[in-house]
């Protein structure tokens, strides 16, 4: 089958021999009730069909689908079309406006004769199931689902244009690579029993998404040790906010109900904004909010950091030394020095054009490390 968007050939056998190896991982570990994995030439006409779609208008408004290759059996919440419509780009983009929304995706799936159309729609899918997002013109995000959470997804590929971003599945074993990254990459064997919430990645994904920038501070539980790289007086140091921890605390049965994973998102959302306050929000492991709009400062009798060591964990991406400024603004360099002056704390930014990076102390390495994670929260 050919096609007319080249980076959708490309990128076909890297995508089909990652869906083969992670669907031999999960039937090797006893899990069956798993997704249909599309081979090379179906992920190249599905990327090739979503690519076009994306570039058509609507009503003078760009589309977002998610497409998900799924049979129309599919889980419970589908609804099917009494005929299954051609998989045209244009048919797609008049369908966006129905199901722009997360967590609705469009099923595609072979007709007997080979030829792929669009069925309907679904809630849901299996694990395993390879779903393409378009996010804005020209740009795609290849995924897989990873877990029981609807929206636990791994980012395979991005596709921006003729650019193809392969996520580099090998980055989660780095030595210094924080915990936070590796569960973003989300490439271990996915386990359709384990139902926990990653909320620090919620919090990133909504700090990317209100879109004016922020920092948070992950630091370590019953110590205060962060206050000495805060410019005093902090101005909205608060008793400890346990909103979100306390939800947190819900035992397995109340996590699966639909409304606790509302009150958690609110939750999200609400300590994300805190966020986009000018200044840092700092979060303890607890997950309880202790200030926000804080201003960072050297801490006293510390060096002024130097260097830091960047990385993404994108195919063919070269770990550099450079120095803080050249990352971004005095956001990325008071997260930078924070880091340095606190070793055993996290500092996630976002920044307005979209950038995410989590700095890390790298006890290997002897500096900071800047983990640039953009193309995992897409």
């Amino acid at each position: 089958m050919q096609t007319g968007y080249p980076a959708a050939r490309a990128v076909a056998p890297t995508v089909a021999a990652h869906l083969a190896a992670h669907l031999a991982a999960a039937r090797e570990r006893g899990f069956a009730d798993v997704a249909p994995q599309p081979d090379a030439e179906t992920i190249a006409a599905l990327v090739d069909l979503a690519f076009w779609a994306s570039l058509q208008r609507e009503e003078g408004r760009a589309p977002r689908i998610s497409l998900a290759f799924v049979p129309p059996e599919t889980g419970a919440h589908a609804m099917v079309f009494e005929r299954a419509l051609a998989a045209d780009p244009r048919g797609l983009a008049r369908l966006a406006p129905a199901v722009e929304r997360p967590g609705i995706h469009l099923g595609a799936w072979p007709d007997a004769g080979g030829e792929l159309r669009v069925w309907g729609t679904t809630r849901s899918v299996p694990l395993l199931a390879f779903v393409i997002e378009v996010v804005e013109p020209g740009l795609l995000v290849l995924k897989q689902r990873r877990g029981e959470e609807h929206d636990k997804f791994g980012t395979i590929a991005v596709l921006a244009g003729d650019r193809v971003q392969v996520v580099d599945e090998a980055g989660a074993s780095l030595p210094d690579c924080p915990g936070l990254l590796a569960q973003l990459l989300g490439f271990e064997t996915p386990d359709p029993g384990d139902g926990s919430v990653n909320v620090l990645i919620q919090l990133a994904v909504s700090m990317r998404a209100h879109g004016r920038g922020g920092s948070l501070l992950v630091v370590p539980a019953d110590s205060d040790a962060w206050r000495e790289s805060a410019a005093q007086p902090i101005p909205y140091l608060v008793c400890p906010y346990a909103g979100l921890a306390e939800l947190l605390r819900a035992d397995d049965r109340e996590q699966a109900e639909p409304a606790w994973r509302d009150s958690l998102e609110r939750a999200v959302e609400a300590v994300a904004g805190l966020t986009a306050v000018d200044g840092a929000a700092v979060l303890n492991a607890r997950h309880e909010v202790l200030a926000f709009g804080v201003k960072l400062a050297r801490r006293r009798g510390s060096e002024r950091v130097e260097r830091v060591a960047v990385t993404a964990p994108v195919v063919g991406n070269a770990p550099v030394v450079v120095e803080p400024s050249a990352l971004g603004g005095t956001r990325h360099l008071s997260a930078a020095q924070f880091v340095h002056d606190q070793r055993d704390a996290l500092a996630l930014v976002a920044s307005q054009d979209g950038r995410f990076t989590v700095f890390a102390w790298s006890p290997c390495e002897g500096m900071v490390h800047a983990h640039r994670v953009e193309t995992l929260l897409m």
